[in-house]
């Protein structure tokens, strides 16, 4: 009820205890308390159970980071496809990485060439296990490949470099495919694929 409409009740209220206040003592008596109960006792509040966003937050994150990704791989073949379109199939796999690095590094991208990574196995530390073609961005792995076809194993390498190095994506680029849609691989290590990916063909379960 508004303020106006309270009002006007308690001035009714007040003219019946004025008529009634010799007939009835009682009734002015009951008419006051329930008037004054009336207007000063607050209604109950609604308690409204708080909704916690976590959940939707964990999932913006989530979506935030595959796009993220989908940008880098996606400036990654995009510089491949140029640079096997320049120079063509045949060449050494240290020319390619090298002028991908270059590219990449243009485009404004981090970009560790060679890098040498550390592991242990079984209580024993390797520090200088195995090398990376390229790592890009701290995030994305890019193997590089110059042969006629790609073989299975090869597919399993760079899932192996994901799961050691905890990484979610890796690229398996073939410079020696005659074009680079039949040359190129995203290898995914447990991270749901986007539907916006810019990498789509020749996409393989491993």
């Amino acid at each position: 009820l508004s303020f106006a409409m309270l009002a006007s009740r308690q001035v009714q209220l007040l003219r019946l205890r004025r008529r009634s206040r010799h007939q009835y003592p009682a009734m002015t008596i009951h008419i006051w308390m329930f008037s004054t109960y009336f207007l000063f006792s607050a209604p109950p509040r609604l308690r409204v159970p708080k909704t916690t966003s976590a959940t939707d937050s964990d999932v913006k994150e989530m979506t935030t980071r595959i796009r993220e990704l989908d940008e880098v791989t996606g400036e990654i073949v995009d510089a491949a496809y140029k640079l096997h379109k320049g120079l063509g199939p045949g060449l050494l796999e240290s020319v390619y990485e090298a002028v991908l690095e270059k590219d990449l590094c243009r485009r404004g991208l981090s970009v560790e060439r060679q890098k040498a990574v550390s592991f242990e196995y079984d209580g024993m530390r390797f520090t200088d296990g195995f090398r990376i073609d390229l790592l890009v961005d701290a995030c994305v792995v890019v193997e590089i490949k110059s042969v006629e076809n790609l073989s299975p194993v090869h597919t399993k390498q760079v899932l192996t470099y994901l799961r050691l190095l905890d990484l979610p994506v890796g690229l398996l680029v073939n410079f020696g495919a005659p074009t680079l849609k039949e040359g190129v691989r995203r290898i995914v290590n447990d991270l749901s694929p986007s539907a916006a990916s810019r990498l789509r063909v020749n996409r393989r379960a491993v």
